[in-house]
């Protein structure tokens, strides 16, 4: 069953708007990790486009957060569809995945609250739901001022320095080594790059000469250093800022790839100056893909969209029962926890289905993915279709977590292990079909 197939018909022109809101919780509150102790230079942003005259509008949104899954994931689509005056289905939410930053789950907020279980101050929903009813309002004064387009651009380069692959297996095909976003050990940050995808991919919006709106895709986890309380869009957000100042007439957004298994830790071994070394090089590989951005007429025949309610296998070691108690009885910790594995667990119970979807601009496809999904799966993607340029958007519905390759989990690691991954291994040939379906049309 489809939820959401359009081609838009007529040559139509096509108009976006623009919405960008600051998703930074204030001092005191709870991040994934640690409370805010203090803001930075830059803040959190929750930001995208409503892409209107194709049907009924599309909202591509994209926020500086480590995560937002179930309900809350629910609640960002529905509140932002509603500003839109479109459906769910057709409103694509994902992080960027920064871990100094709020995660959102309004179903494990609803679990704890029902288990009475203190120390999981981070599933308060509060803030997050004024940053839903802030970004709603922004969209729906944003629409009566949307651009009306004359043009859409594509623009590849290889991102030089920065994305390594995180698993290091030995002669045996086992994990030996975890290479983390910031490295101390040389000889892990020696290891080869492995399997990344290198590329930076822009896909920009034009009147006439004018860049409108550029959305980019690059896969890799965004950390630089973290756990320091001070809410921070890492290198990703900090190579985005560099564009905006770049073309400030301008809206950027980032979206980050399927980055699972890939960091920046061969090129960072957690020093400060880093950040802005990592964020450098992501920016000058932005440029380029800009300067070699291909352009063409854009109108409504050229817009599609394609959008499919797919239920993943569930991890065996989800045990309802087992959890419940668990809670009751193991200190709270960090991200996935045991309350995000029991809100994903009763989702599924409750027939949840994930929609994974597909936006067609021309020759362009940009897919939108759940979880923290292996960079393998992008890889697959663009290679079912060398006709298309292929990118994509993962990091939607976190409530998955990891989302490995089948072979990845018998070979262990830390992305595959239970405490890791809310999915079975079987997960890999339902994707690749999923996404055979969404790149074969139109």
């Amino acid at each position: 069953m489809l939820y959401s197939i359009s081609i838009a018909q007529g040559g139509e022109p096509i108009k976006i708007a623009l919405f960008d809101v600051d998703a930074t919780p204030p001092v005191g509150s709870a991040m994934a990790y640690q409370p805010v102790r203090r803001i930075d230079e830059l803040t959190l942003r929750c930001r995208g486009i409503v892409i209107l005259g194709a049907n009924e509008p599309i909202v591509l949104c994209a926020v500086d957060w480590i995560g937002i899954a179930n309900e809350g994931h629910d609640a960002f689509r529905e509140a932002l569809a509603k500003a839109a005056g479109t459906i769910p289905e057709r409103v694509a939410v994902h992080t960027l995945h920064q871990h100094d930053a709020p995660g959102c789950d309004f179903t494990a907020e609803k679990i704890i609250a029902e288990l009475q279980i203190q120390g999981y101050s981070r599933f308060d929903g509060d803030f997050h739901r004024e940053v839903i009813q802030k970004t709603a309002a922004a969209i729906q004064a944003a629409i009566p001022n949307a651009v009306t387009l004359t043009h859409y651009g594509v623009g590849e380069a290889v991102v030089k320095e920065v994305a390594s692959q995180r698993r290091i297996a030995g002669a045996d095909g086992k994990i030996r080594a975890t290479r983390t976003s910031s490295t101390k050990d040389p000889a892990v940050r020696a290891e080869p790059e492995g399997v990344i995808d290198p590329v930076v991919t822009l896909l920009s919006f034009w009147k006439e000469d004018q860049p409108v709106a550029v959305l980019s895709y690059y896969a890799c986890h965004p950390q630089s250093y973290y756990l320091r309380g001070i809410p921070s869009p890492d290198f990703p957000g900090i190579a985005r800022f560099i564009r905006g100042q770049d073309l400030n007439n301008t809206m950027h957004v980032h979206f980050n790839g399927a980055g699972g298994n890939v960091t920046a830790g061969k090129y960072n071994d957690g020093s400060e100056t880093n950040r802005m070394i990592l964020a450098t090089r992501l920016a000058d590989a932005m440029r380029q893909a800009h300067a070699s951005t291909q352009k063409a007429p854009l109108s409504s025949e050229d817009v599609t969209w394609k959008s499919i309610p797919v239920s993943l296998p569930t991890a065996r070691h989800l045990i309802d029962d087992d959890f419940v108690s668990k809670l009751k009885e193991v200190k709270p910790r960090g991200y996935v926890s045991l309350a995000d594995q029991l809100a994903y667990l009763r989702r599924v119970q409750a027939g949840h289905k994930i929609d994974i979807s597909c936006l067609g601009i021309g020759k362009a496809r940009c897919l939108h993915m759940p979880g923290e999904l292996f960079v393998e799966y992008q890889l697959a993607a663009k290679a079912m279709r060398k006709d298309l340029t292929v990118m994509m958007a993962a990091y939607g519905d976190y409530g998955p977590g990891y989302i490995g390759t089948q072979i990845a989990y018998s070979e262990g690691g830390y992305e595959t292990q239970q405490s890791s991954s809310c999915v079975d291994p079987s997960v890999e040939p339902v994707l690749i079909d999923v996404m055979s379906q969404l790149l074969e049309f139109k």
